[in-house]
């Protein structure tokens, strides 16, 4: 089953038979404070640095998020779409809580977005899902609702099978519904990774659908951050997951396009073997 996402002029296909899909995690605000004065203030600069790096890192898809306080979100993720969608071409993941948003930021969008996110809340289901089908979108969906993170796999992928059900309701097919089986960091409970990866496995199993997770949660509170979220992305793409929003910093890059070679979704090792190629010219 592959969910389709395209902006303008480019299309990904994220599959568990297609090379894994990094969605860029860095055009949001949260704990960046600077960064959150600028855009207050109307200044979109880092907007379009963060976006060319992410994309020259090797980014499939770039998650963006307008969340601060004090600001007209639904008008700042507007200016912000549409400046990042003048400076590159992959496809976005419009990330926000907030309906009004949502909506202003799928207004704007060129093509068939990510949308991020619903959970398995009856409310949200029905405030959500009609705009996504609206506007022809993906979702992902976060296995979590009303009773807050499930603790168990099983739980889990309950909420996955609500949120798959309740989507096709609207008219959305499974294609277009990317579960988020939730990362939870290792930090607060030593059991946590093994939990995430057991819930991606039941829900590949059972329903099929792609996968995708918030993967730097993992390494939260922790030192050596990128070491441990790139250690964590070759266990979670083999036991089903096929993406992520996630850094690009080049460990977590690299680590992915290597189990990408290794689990059989870069044939002969032609996209690795050029990316090496690629450093080496730089170096030269």
């Amino acid at each position: 089953m592959d969910t389709v996402l395209q902006s303008r002029s480019r299309t990904v296909t994220i599959g568990p038979e297609q090379p894994f899909c990094i969605i860029g995690e860095r055009i949001n605000p949260t704990g960046r404070k600077r960064f959150a004065e600028e855009l207050r203030g109307g200044d979109l600069s880092t907007v379009v640095v963060d976006t060319e790096a992410q994309a020259e890192a090797g980014a499939d898809v770039l998650d963006v998020n307008a969340g601060i306080p004090l600001v007209d979100e639904a008008e700042l993720l507007q200016q912000m779409l549409t400046t990042i969608q003048a400076n590159t071409d992959l496809p976005l993941c419009i990330d926000s809580s907030v309906i009004e948003a949502l909506e202003a930021g799928l207004s704007v969008y060129e093509g068939k977005a990510l949308v991020n996110s619903v959970t398995g809340e009856d409310e949200r289901l029905e405030e959500i899902l009609p705009l996504v089908a609206k506007h022809g979108a993906a979702v992902i969906g976060l296995a979590n609702d009303e009773t807050g993170i499930p603790e168990t796999p099983q739980q889990r992928l309950e909420i996955a099978t609500k949120i798959v059900k309740a989507a096709g309701d609207h008219g959305i097919p499974p294609s277009d519904v990317v579960i988020d089986p939730l990362a939870m960091t290792v930090g607060a409970d030593t059991e946590a990774v093994s939990t995430t990866l057991e819930a991606i496995r039941l829900i590949r199993a059972e329903l099929g659908v792609n996968m995708s997770l918030g993967a730097s949660n993992v390494s939260f509170g922790l030192p050596q951050r990128h070491v441990l979220n790139a250690a964590f992305m070759p266990m979670a793409m083999a036991a089903g997951l096929t993406s992520a929003i996630m850094s690009t910093a080049p460990v977590c890059v690299e680590s992915v396009r290597a189990a990408d070679l290794l689990l059989g979704h870069d044939p002969w090792g032609a996209s690795w073997i050029a990316a090496h190629r690629a450093r080496q010219a730089q170096v030269a």
